[in-house]
């Protein structure tokens, strides 16, 4: 096999099943990170108390909610451009040469061959992750049972 081909056989050969499916995991690894670390803001609503009017309330109470985001949209994009090029040279010169005297001939032959072959690859690669993030209110459970513990604190 040619180098030429076996370049174009590694440029397309890319993983772009593995790429895909690393971004997924990724993208659900960082989700199940945003819905702990909201978990863990509502956590911390709850066991803050401020003093107004000389009553002690913690947030949850005030009405303060937990931010939750949700990844909407994930885009993997690749480029990728490559260019090869074989030549082939071959180059023939022949000359001859004949003198003749008076009681001689002379013949002379010179022969130049060269041969080149060159081979040429170039190759660019761009990828790009993108990931679209966008704020979602606290799950409806959740709301009601904020609503029922801010009732509960402020009858």
């Amino acid at each position: 096999m040619s180098d030429v081909s076996r370049v174009t056989n590694q440029l397309l050969s890319a993983p772009l099943p593995q790429i895909i499916e690393r971004l997924g995991i990724a993208i659900a690894e960082a989700q199940t990170a945003l819905d702990r670390n909201s978990i863990q803001v509502a956590q911390a609503m709850a066991e803050t108390e401020i003093e107004l009017g000389g009553e002690r309330t913690n947030l949850i109470a005030l009405g303060f909610t937990p931010t939750f985001y949700s990844f909407t949209e994930a885009t993997v994009e690749a480029k990728l451009s490559f260019s090869m090029q074989e030549t082939t040279e071959t180059k023939v010169e022949a000359g001859l040469k004949v003198e003749a005297g008076y009681a001689f001939v002379m013949v002379a032959a010179s022969v130049n061959v060269s041969y080149a072959r060159k081979f040429s690859v170039g190759a660019e690669g761009m990828s790009s992750i993108a990931a679209r993030l966008v704020s979602l209110p606290p799950p409806e459970l959740l709301e009601t049972r904020l609503k029922a513990m801010a009732d509960k604190a402020n009858p």
